[in-house]
């Protein structure tokens, strides 16, 4: 079994604790892994993306073709249409809907969370009000990660708790919790969505 990811943002939003933290997952579960980072411009809030390949058999490229992953998790909503062709068919599309005003002619956010709601699979969420309702918006990127949890078919929720603390625990048992709080509470808001549209 294998899962296809990009991890989607600007620079400063975590979107390498997102993929270090399935990837310590990943390897505690004996997976392979392979990952594949661009930096861009991430010192001046520039894109960053990361693809991150998972499977129980080897893996031969670092870099998902278009169409093929299974699934893109996007701390930045127009970044979210940037890596749109990359997604499967049965892929699933989270995306935060707060945006990172980095630029002056960023496009009108009405008519780009409606372009992104307009599609299949795709699950907006405001991670950055979730985190702050939790204790700070610094941990936007986990809740993504956490809305994303359901459809890492090869990682257990509990493995990537376990990563949570393996990866945060230099930092104190605050931030541990804050982000074990932010993991639950994107994975429960996915749970609920899904609910909603059977």
């Amino acid at each position: 079994m294998k899962t296809d990811i990009v991890i989607a943002g600007v620079g400063g939003q975590g979107i390498l604790s997102i993929a270090t933290t399935i990837g310590i997952a990943a390897l505690n579960n004996k997976l392979n892994v392979k990952q594949s980072e661009t930096h861009g411009m991430s010192q001046r809030g520039g894109d960053v993306v990361s693809h991150l390949r998972l499977s129980d058999k080897q893996i031969y490229s670092d870099l998902i073709a278009y169409g093929e992953a299974n699934l893109i998790m996007s701390v930045e909503p127009m970044e979210s249409l940037r890596y749109m062709p990359y997604l499967s068919n049965t892929g699933y599309l989270i995306t935060n809907t707060t945006p990172f005003l980095n630029i002056t002619n960023y496009p009108d956010l009405d008519k780009l969370l409606t372009t992104l709601n307009n599609m299949k699979n795709v699950i907006s969420i405001d991670s950055e009000k979730i985190a702050a309702d939790l204790g700070s918006k610094l941990a936007s990127n986990i809740v993504i990660l956490g809305a994303g949890s359901p459809f890492i078919n090869n990682i257990t929720f509990e493995s990537l708790e376990n990563s949570i603390i393996e990866l945060f625990s230099r930092k104190g048992k605050d931030i541990v919790n804050l982000n074990l709080a932010a993991l639950k509470a994107g994975r429960d808001i996915t749970k609920k969505i899904l609910q909603l549209k059977k």
